[in-house]
């Protein structure tokens, strides 16, 4: 026989108040958005706490530290010692599997000059790195000392890794 039409607004009424029905669904479905919502909210926070965790056994120090995640956005302020803790922290938050972005909001005791940042291709090394930006690659181990201690050896860097590469005086 196979699938058949009928006018849904047409026939005998069994299922009681239509209305009834639809307001009850449209309230379950509001209580469910709502549900997900406090959910997601929950995530974001338990997020936040355990990258500040993750900031805080590293090491760094910053006062009035303050992390907060929405979806893979994270915004962190407090006022850190100078500017390299400030960019390490930073990095350090963004390596993080599921965090895409940092606004930073950090600020710092110290004013120093900023580094740049580098995004690890396949096939990089600390050396060829170097080479890159200073011309020179046994000047590694100055990209290697800038990323401790989320860098625990100068062969442990992976693809998508961003790395501080600090300026240089010749």
């Amino acid at each position: 026989m196979g699938l058949m039409s009928f006018l849904k607004g047409a026939g005998k009424k069994i299922f009681g108040n239509e209305e009834e029905e639809q307001r009850a669904a449209a309230a379950a479905a509001a209580n469910e958005a709502k549900a997900a919502e406090a959910a997601r909210m929950l995530a974001d926070r338990r997020r936040a706490a355990a990258l500040a965790a993750e900031v805080s056994a590293l090491g760094f120090e910053v006062e009035e530290l303050s992390i907060k995640v929405s979806g893979d956005t994270a915004t962190v302020s407090g006022t850190a010692a100078n500017q390299a803790e400030r960019e390490k922290v930073v990095l350090a938050i963004g390596n993080v599997h599921g965090i895409s972005e940092v606004d930073d909001n950090l600020e710092v005791a110290e004013k120093e000059p900023e580094a740049t940042f580098y995004t690890v291709v396949s096939g990089d090394s600390l050396s060829k790195i170097a080479k890159a930006h200073y011309g020179n690659a046994m000047k590694y181990p100055v990209i290697f000392e800038a990323n401790k201690p989320m860098l625990s050896d100068p062969d442990k860097i992976y693809p998508g890794q961003v790395l501080r590469i600090p300026p240089i005086e010749d």
